[in-house]
């Protein structure tokens, strides 16, 4: 944050000081990083995998129940650390009742801000700018429950300098990356100068073990959970020549669904994390979605028709995008990113939608980016909460304007 001028600051208002001290325009998007760990399964045999290693081969009806989603769930492969080995070293981690979860946290504590660092890294070289440059830093994540935190540990492995500012956000669940992004703007356009990395990583591992009879949160997560990290550089004001902006940010809201606070849970066991998703989440979201748009396109007086506006939506699952593209009217394919990276990553929870603006990018600039101008990036989360953030494809997506 660049620091008021010393003989402005002393004849001058506190409201004048304060206006000296914001940015001039919107946040902006100008990098994105993302990372997954190296282990892959595709979906076809993920049963089988999941099956083996928790020593479930003796359930085969919830293995076929468990095939039966995964081949319906539009994801064709995942990424995770979870593997034979780690099994072998924790056989507790395949049994929820008996006490694991501070043998999770210290594996999690580790191996997610590492992955953060790789996404960050990536955000950081296409940015352009060194990582010392960096005012704040916003971590979120489900996967750690220590102090210090991720951020501490995500901060010296990038090398940022002493004095950022860091905050984790905890427990967020799928909705954590919208969170995430519109503190972020709110860091921006609120002092003049900063640079806001955000960087979101989940891993499975908190809430791995094997299945239960009559317990059906387990299959269902089993079948769309992955790992990952996305990564964003979020600034107001880029610096010509220096900096691309991608996305502008023009508007951020939170809307929490009216009696909703049972359908999407989480809670730290002795076992790990237990989560709950109730089956008519997807239509909740649906019946709300409109509701939440309208009041963002209000707030900034913008006129907007659904059909013309590009999508970065959390792909919780695929019926939750094919609930929300029919309740909005939206042509087939208008979610094509987001169904993209179910197809290729699964639910990475709040980072997922991170995957998406990077697979909008790409797709802008392979397809060129004419025509583009507004869209919504939504992520949805325990609350039930709603995030929105209304975007605005920016100069460094326009090359020729």
């Amino acid at each position: 944050m660049a620091p008021v001028p010393a003989t402005a600051a002393a004849g001058s208002s506190t409201r004048e000081i304060r206006r000296a001290q914001r940015a001039d325009g919107p946040a902006a998007v100008l990098a994105i990083g993302t990372a997954n760990p190296e282990k892959c399964v595709t979906q076809d045999e993920y049963a089988d995998f999941y099956f083996r290693i928790t020593n479930s081969d003796h359930l085969p009806e919830l293995k076929d129940k468990l095939s039966r989603i995964c081949n319906k769930s539009g994801i064709e492969k995942r990424f995770m650390y979870v593997s034979d080995e780690l099994m072998e070293a924790h056989p507790e981690f395949a049994d929820r009742h008996l006490p694991s979860l501070d043998a999770r946290v210290e594996i999690a504590s580790k191996n997610v801000p590492e992955l953060a660092a790789a996404a960050s890294a990536k955000a950081i070289a296409e940015w352009g700018r060194p990582a010392t440059d960096i005012t704040h830093l916003i971590f979120s994540t489900y996967s750690g429950v220590k102090a210090p935190s991720g951020d501490r540990l995500l901060a010296s492995l990038l090398g940022l300098r002493p004095t950022v500012s860091r905050t984790v956000l905890s427990l967020h669940g799928c909705y954590g990356g919208g969170r995430a992004l519109q503190l972020a703007k709110e860091l921006a356009e609120n002092n003049r100068g900063a640079r806001v990395l955000v960087a979101c990583a989940e891993s499975t591992l908190i809430a791995f073990y094997g299945p239960e009879v009559g317990c059906n949160d387990i299959i269902v997560g089993q079948a769309l959970f992955g790992d990952g990290s996305g990564a964003v550089i979020v600034g107001a004001d880029p610096v010509d020549a220096v900096e691309r902006p991608l996305f502008e940010m023009a508007f951020a809201s939170q809307t929490t669904i009216p009696d909703s606070e049972g359908a999407i849970t989480m809670q730290y066991m002795k076992g790990g994390m237990d989560y709950h998703i109730a089956s008519g989440v997807p239509e909740m979201l649906a019946g709300n979605v409109e509701r939440c748009l309208a009041h963002a396109f209000d707030s900034v007086g913008v006129a907007a028709k659904w059909k013309d506006l590009f999508w970065a939506v959390h792909p919780g699952g695929r019926r939750i995008l094919d609930l929300i593209e029919e309740a909005l009217g939206l042509e087939n394919g208008a979610m094509a990113a987001s169904r993209q990276v179910l197809s290729e990553f699964g639910n990475m929870s709040g980072t997922t939608v991170i995957f998406v603006l990077n697979e909008l990018r790409r797709r802008f600039e392979a397809d060129g980016a004419e025509g583009a101008d507004w869209g919504a990036l939504m992520a949805f989360g325990p609350g039930v909460t709603v995030e929105t953030v209304l975007l605005r494809v920016a100069s460094g997506l326009k090359p020729n304007q």
